[in-house]
């Protein structure tokens, strides 16, 4: 299997680690290099000597270094190297620190699959726990109620004030509306009051966006009222947007599964609050031309279990989330196909008309969905420098311009790598502008990599 330098660095927790690893790919601060099928290893000389490993297959990495960063910069400047010249590896069997390591990844895949079966099936054999848990469910949707009712007191409250009275003090009884509804255990509908709060006094069209969010929120109070007519789909986005947690064990155990290659559009890793790191895998089915969303989170210093490489090819099966319009998804199993450089299958180029056809449709069933994957073929990258900072980049596709969430340097690697010809773009969509995070040219790829 062999990767490229930039895919990578696209693994990088951040820009520190990647700029590290770089200064760590010289073959004489590796004493040992070793590689076979399924892994490649070796053993850094530094302050001190770090045995290192990296599963291929995931790639997963191991190190006996103290860093609480996932890869840590000896994993990828270990992988760096293998990915640059793998002749320099020697192959042959790994060493026992690494077989037991990978001997215990199979083990604990083996387990977790074992566990969540019996799980699911003491869940339906149990009919006391049924009964208890459908207790416990209406004691929450009580609970929802009033905060919901609360909510809308407040929305009207604000709507008849006027934003006009809004000032950057009235950000407080915001978030103490927002504490209320944790308490309610709609935590959820709090993060989106909190969205909306965001944008009080933000920029020159702040008040339609204030308003669009709480339309937004006024729209989940209907659906919490009228929630006995709603169907299964719509019933289920509405418990997603409220918080409410979903068995994931039984959902694996009794959900279709769906088996593809599955192209990576892209991968994004940002840190949320209290060092929470979020993941954002974005797919589509070669096959099945159907999209997912894979949403992971960890504690920074604590590892995902597998990477996914954008624009690589993923032989997987993967289960959605109930919802009206589907789109995230859980991993069954998994099994890298191809990585960027390599020959591997494509999806058909779409046209703008479909591709937003597909959003439409996606936003019409679920109007709460708020990031959308969008894959835009044959679109030319434009730089205005009479435009605002920060926006001075924008995708020409069809007859609509694109703006950009794009860092500068990122924008003229772009440039570079286009050559003034047409791109195939991929990445997130928010509703107003969109976030590259992968791209293919004529001259090669980009893949969107962390900046401080």
């Amino acid at each position: 299997m062999q990767f490229t330098a930039e895919s990578v660095l696209a693994l990088a927790p951040d820009a520190a680690s990647a700029k590290a690893a770089n200064g760590l790919t010289k073959p004489a601060q590796w004493p040992l290099l070793g590689a076979s099928e399924a892994a490649v290893w070796g053993e850094c000389q530094g302050s001190s000597r770090y045995q290192t490993q990296v599963d291929l297959s995931g790639p997963s990495f191991r190190c006996s270094c103290p860093s609480r960063k996932f890869p840590c910069k000896h994993g990828l400047a270990l992988l760096m190297l293998w990915a640059k010249n793998p002749g320099q590896f020697q192959q042959g069997e790994p060493p026992a620190w690494v077989s037991e390591w990978l001997q215990s990844r199979v083990q604990r895949s083996q387990e977790k699959e074992a566990k969540q079966r019996e799980k699911a099936a003491q869940k339906a054999a149990n009919p006391k726990s049924e009964e208890s848990a459908q207790k416990s469910e209406q004691k929450r949707w009580t609970r929802i109620e009033k905060g919901v009712l609360e909510l809308q007191q407040w929305l009207t409250d604000q709507i008849a004030q006027g934003l006009g009275q809004l000032t950057t003090d009235s950000r407080h009884a915001w978030d103490a509306m927002a504490a209320r509804l944790v308490d309610a255990q709609a935590p959820g509908l709090a993060t989106r009051l909190r969205y909306a709060a965001e944008a009080l006094l933000d920029g020159p069209h702040w008040p339609e966006n204030v308003l669009r969010r709480l339309g937004l929120l006024q729209l989940a109070c209907d659906a919490v009222r009228r929630r006995a007519a709603l169907d299964e789909g719509a019933s289920a986005d509405l418990r997603a947007l409220l918080g409410w947690p979903l068995d994931k064990d039984s959902l694996l155990v009794q959900a279709e599964q769906v088996s593809d290659e599955w192209q990576v559009l892209g991968v994004i890793q940002e840190e949320r609050d209290n060092r929470l790191l979020e993941r954002r895998v974005w797919l589509h089915g070669i096959h099945t031309d159907q999209r997912a969303w894979l949403l992971e989170h960890t504690v920074a210093g604590r590892l995902f279990e597998s990477s996914w490489v954008a624009l690589g090819t993923v032989q997987a099966t993967l289960v959605f989330y109930p919802s009206a319009a589907p789109l995230r998804v859980l991993v069954v199993s998994s099994q890298t196909s191809a990585l960027p450089g390599q020959a591997a299958a494509q999806p058909l180029a779409s046209t703008p008309e479909q591709e937003w056809q597909r959003l439409a449709q996606r936003v019409a069933a679920n109007p709460w969905s708020h990031l959308h994957p969008l894959r835009c073929s044959a679109a030319t990258l434009h730089y205005d420098a009479q435009a605002q900072e920060g926006h001075q980049f924008h995708l020409q596709w069809g007859d609509m311009a694109l703006p950009l969430q794009l860092h500068t340097s990122d924008g003229w690697a772009l440039l570079a790598l286009s050559g003034g010809q047409p791109l195939t773009v991929q990445g997130e969509w928010d509703g107003a502008s969109l976030r590259p995070l992968s791209a293919l040219g004529p001259e090669g790829f980009w893949i969107w990599t962390p900046r401080a």
